[in-house]
């Protein structure tokens, strides 16, 4: 089937009170291990390309985007495509024409009248194309290889007022919240606010994002979904599955040249876990 709206699907999740899983990807492996695994649980699907991950491609964010639009037209699941933590202008102009449905835009690295500004202007000119927008508010950290913020700091945290001025003033269609949860975590030891995601549920009208989900615990995930969360965004977990499958293989087999047998055995074990993970935020919802 042909690449599904971001937009369609998140907001579909959040009527329902459920979350739709968005995985980024890096490789071919990434992408065929998501789609295998959303098959596998007969749920959509996003696939995430980030700056980060297009500037390991030496720049080019066509390759990956057909890999996924190729990907898609051969799952038995919906499957979107979405751009994800874009700093660079340039970078947003390309999506429209490479397949992507949404982009979440990143400012907040910004003072808040930058980070106001910059996602309006972004908006503004990705409205006219067709694209559902996502911002960030808040310090949820961890990202371009930096130590994760302390994500119980005073202020790091998602203000629901400050939010409704944010979403009311950039015009953005989802926002990711800071609610405890930091990129790049490798121990699943994250505690969310789950307090503060109800005031922020009951402030805002738009689609709630995670993001930093990978350190998220099993049934904060579960309590994410059931306050309101309707996007979750995972990468860190789907790299240490790979990545501690081919040492597993590589240790057991120290003669081994070929690189399908160990790309082969990452690839299913990021498969397994895109599974769970879906099955996991299905526990709840309406």
């Amino acid at each position: 089937m042909p690449l599904a709206s971001t937009g369609e699907l998140i907001t579909r999740a959040a009527a329902a009170r459920r979350a739709v899983a968005a995985f980024n990807v890096i490789t071919l492996e990434h992408i065929e291990a998501v789609v295998a695994g959303a098959e596998s649980a007969g749920a959509p699907v996003v696939l995430q390309v980030s700056e980060n991950a297009v500037t390991y491609r030496h720049g080019r964010l066509r390759p990956l985007a057909r890999a996924v639009a190729a990907a898609a037209e051969r799952a038995a699941v919906p499957v979107a495509l979405h751009l994800d933590h874009v700093q660079s202008d340039d970078l947003l102009r390309q999506a429209p024409g490479a397949g992507f449905s949404s982009v979440m835009y990143d400012a907040a690295r910004l003072p808040y009248a930058g980070n106001l500004a910059a996602p309006r202007a972004a908006v503004d000119w990705a409205h006219a194309r067709g694209l559902w927008i996502e911002a960030e508010l808040g310090q949820i950290g961890g990202k371009d290889g930096r130590p994760p913020l302390d994500a119980h700091a005073p202020g790091a945290r998602t203000d629901p007022g400050q939010a409704r001025d944010f979403v009311a003033g950039t015009g953005v269609d989802a926002l990711a919240v800071a609610i405890g949860s930091a990129h790049a975590m490798t121990t699943r030891t994250a505690v969310l606010d789950l307090g503060l995601l109800a005031r922020l549920s009951a402030a805002l009208t738009v689609p709630l994002v995670l993001h930093g989900s990978s350190g998220v615990p099993d049934d904060g995930l579960v309590a994410a979904v059931g306050g309101g969360i309707a996007k979750v965004n995972v990468g860190t977990a789907l790299n240490a599955a790979m990545t501690g499958a081919i040492r597993e293989f590589l240790a057991a087999r120290s003669e081994a040249v070929d690189a399908r047998t160990y790309l082969g055995v990452g690839r299913e074990a990021m498969a397994c876990e895109v599974r769970r993970i879906i099955g996991v935020l299905s526990r709840t919802g309406g």
